[in-house]
């Protein structure tokens, strides 16, 4: 019955990291690590360095404020039009945002 009860509460934690490293993959898969990996492409913010600037939406990201990162990332940024982050589909930024608030583990 223990083992049941543990493998019930733990339940949520696995599937919530599947999501996680399915956008591991996704940023491996897109090439995001050529520019954002260590050491990052001239003028473009390392993985580290993004994650720490999303470090404030962690655990409180609501619809808004997931929104406006996703845009953020698809359309808006100093350098605007990435071809990178343009290719990207709204639920593959909306995956990679969330990976990165939540540490990018």
């Amino acid at each position: 019955m223990r083992q049941f009860l543990a493998a019930l509460l733990l339940a949520p934690l696995a599937c919530a990291a599947q999501p996680l490293a399915d956008a591991r993959q996704l940023a491996a898969d897109q090439g995001c690590y050529n520019c954002h990996g260590e050491p990052p492409r001239r003028y473009v913010p390392s993985f580290r360095e993004i994650v720490a600037r999303y470090a404030t939406y962690r655990g409180r990201l609501d619809g808004k404020a997931e929104q406006a990162l996703v845009d953020r990332l698809h359309h808006g940024s100093l350098f605007s039009h990435v071809a990178a982050h343009e290719r990207l589909t709204e639920e593959q930024a909306r995956a990679l945002v969330r990976w990165l608030v939540e540490g990018a583990p």
